[in-house]
């Protein structure tokens, strides 16, 4: 239940987003009725100096007044172009996740009251913050006895409480969007809330960072010119996570690679390719890589931090993405709009030709173009916009993917602007499609298909009784009808007249603020 506090918060962010302009940045042009009418309020009563700022900037210096946890949720919205948009999630996702740091003071002892042991027992010195961002700061530190360099990783203080209490308030929205504004429904508001909130309690456990860092290491072993830093667990709890220091220029250094002799281009195609052998290979890769994350050690390797975000696919999303580019380069466009239907992604419903010739609107345009201009990151952009068309679901791990590829190409095509993003490509692509779609794939899908059998023969028995209790179940239903007991109706009761009373607070929060708003403007 949302308290009167989360309104008041709620509001108090949205008389800010307003006030920076950030309201007035929204395509509200396409709205109609009352939230058309909001829009224009929210326009007028921006700031003058907004006017002149593009949306990211507007996007940026709100949330940096509202504090971290709208960082975050600025960062989590770009990776949901499927809920605001494509060109409101590029905007988002250049948010920059830098805060003001925190005494190192605090810093201790949150190490100390993590790891249960002494300072001195952990590091020989632990420096100053050398950089901050929403939910954690890092330090550089060296270990005691070993001398060894490393980076401390410490949670912010009072996160968590700070997160929890403006989760509520966007729960708060949430509710109140599904309600007031149906046509909004469609994009599961309060699903999306939660999926949010699931994602934030995993990134403020630094365990489950480390966790990631350790399986990435592990699956990039022996990969050319990639790897992670590698975990201390000793030093590492879940307020703290100790790791090896990087030596290396930042990738959004473009003068400074260029000026330490680096190949601009091999580094743009290292990159790519390491990218798509996480997500095809192995099926789990960075959620986060854009420049400030990735450094590049002096003798070219590639060296990702901060695995915070991460995304996996399974064997069907990976064989679905790996048929999809095949079929665009060979312009089998049937084949495209088959995998989604064999896929469930797209009903049953829907005609495959008709599926066949959207896919096809979208493969014709790209190859009458040169190579090096042709993005596959745009490419599943379109696809996904193609898709909504014929009742495809939003798919958050393809979603987080489309959109980590957004960044990862763009980033490579900085590095060299002539980038060929298929020529690069094809070597990891077609590798992988030879060895999981060709023979030994049929093999291991024969493989795993006698493993289900053998599994769902073993649970025989367990299934039997169940049918035969849901049987029962269903007879005594028919003879005697549904009935609720006392205990559930009032339950129900309750939860209406809880839902109809959080309305009704929310309004009089509304009204106040308005009233206040007016006093102030006057």
């Amino acid at each position: 239940m949302s308290t009167p506090a989360a309104y008041l918060r709620l509001v108090r962010a949205g008389w800010i987003m307003v006030r920076e302009g950030v309201v007035a940045a929204l395509p509200g042009d396409q709205l109609s009725g009352l939230p058309r009418l909001g829009w224009r309020i929210g326009t007028a009563l921006a700031r003058r100096r907004s006017a002149g700022s593009d949306r990211s900037e507007r996007f940026a210096r709100a949330a940096t007044r509202l504090g971290p946890s709208y960082v975050k949720l600025g960062q989590f919205l770009a990776t949901r172009p499927d809920v605001v948009g494509t060109e409101v999630a590029l905007d988002l996702a250049n948010l920059q996740d830098r805060m003001e740091t925190f005494p190192r003071s605090e810093a201790v002892a949150a190490i100390v009251g993590s790891l249960g042991r002494p300072l001195d027992d952990l590091y020989e010195s632990l420096g100053e913050p050398v950089a901050a961002a929403s939910i954690a700061q890092v330090h550089p530190a060296t270990l005691a006895g070993t001398g060894r360099r490393v980076a401390v990783k410490v949670i912010r203080p009072g996160v968590r409480r700070r997160f929890l209490n403006d989760l509520e308030s966007y729960f708060a929205a949430a509710h109140l969007q599904e309600r007031f504004i149906p046509a909004t429904r469609r994009l599961r508001p309060v699903q999306v809330t939660e999926t949010l909130a699931q994602t934030t309690k995993i990134e403020m456990d630094l365990r489950l960072e480390a966790a990631a860092l350790s399986e990435i290491g592990e699956n990039t072993r022996d990969d050319p010119g990639f790897r992670v830093p590698s975990v201390d667990w000793e030093r590492t709890g879940r307020d703290v996570l100790t790791m090896e220091w990087i030596d290396g220029i930042k990738m959004s250094n473009i003068d400074g690679l260029r000026t330490a002799g680096h190949d601009l281009p091999a580094l743009a195609a290292n990159l790519i390719q390491n990218f798509l052998r996480h997500t095809l290979r192995d099926g789990f890769f960075h959620g986060d890589m854009h420049p400030g994350n990735l450094f590049v050690e002096a003798d070219g390797t590639i060296v990702a931090v901060d695995f915070g975000i991460t995304g996996r696919l399974g064997r069907k999303e990976r064989r679905f993405l790996a048929e999809i580019l095949y079929g665009f380069i060979t312009r089998d466009y049937r084949r495209v709009a088959e995998v989604h239907f064999e896929a469930g992604y797209v009903p049953a419903r829907h005609d495959v030709a008709a599926f066949a010739q959207a896919i096809r609107a979208i493969g014709e345009p790209i190859h009458g173009q040169p190579a090096e201009t042709i993005s596959m990151a745009k490419l599943l952009t379109l696809l996904f916009e193609v898709t909504e068309l014929f009742d495809m679901a939003a798919r958050p791990e393809l979603v987080l993917l489309q959109k980590t590829m957004v960044v990862v190409e763009g980033v490579a095509r900085t590095l060299d602007p002539h980038f060929n993003m298929w020529k690069t490509a094809e070597p990891v692509v077609g590798s992988w499609i030879a060895a999981n779609l060709g023979p030994r794939g049929i093999l291991t899908d024969a493989r795993e298909g006698v493993n289900a059998l053998v599994s769902l023969a073993r649970q025989a028995p367990d299934l039997a009784a169940r049918t035969e209790r849901l049987s029962r179940e269903i007879d005594a239903m028919a003879e005697n009808g549904l009935r609720f007991d006392a205990e559930t109706a009032k339950a129900i009761g309750k939860a209406e007249a809880r839902y109809a009373r959080s309305g009704r607070i929310a309004l009089w929060v509304i009204a106040l603020t308005l009233v206040w708003i007016a006093v102030e403007l006057g």
